[in-house]
């Protein structure tokens, strides 16, 4: 069992940054590849980023992809999603998610565990 806590999320200016942190308990969470998702109003929930168990392997959706960088820390239980030139677009619930696979996948089905998730919100 892997418990989720997300935390960083607010309210910036577009153009500004942010950076999300997810908190992961249990000690397999380094056997675990991590994601991010997001869900805006009104709209399916999307993939965002995702990385592999060891933080060698990364993906990135399109309209993230150069502006948003994922990371983890294995001894700290935590995966980060450090997100600049934040776009209006970019406002949603995002959430930290777990996968049973090892390597970073889009597909989310692969996630097993979520977070309650954390609001971000990009002002004009």
């Amino acid at each position: 069992q892997v418990q989720l806590v997300e935390s960083g999320g607010g309210l910036v200016q577009a153009g500004g940054s942010l950076r999300l942190s997810c908190a992961a308990s249990g000690r397999t969470f380094s056997s675990y590849a991590m994601g991010w998702f997001r869900q805006a109003p009104g709209k399916e929930r999307e993939f965002v980023a995702a990385i592999g168990w060891s933080g060698d392997n990364t993906y990135y959706a399109d309209s993230v992809k150069d502006r948003f960088t994922i990371s983890r820390d294995n001894a700290m239980n935590t995966v980060y999603l450090q997100m600049n030139s934040l776009k209006i677009e970019d406002t949603a619930v995002y959430y930290c998610a777990a996968s049973s696979a090892r390597f970073a996948t889009s597909i989310r089905y692969n996630y097993v565990y979520w977070g309650q998730g954390t609001q971000v919100t990009v002002s004009s």
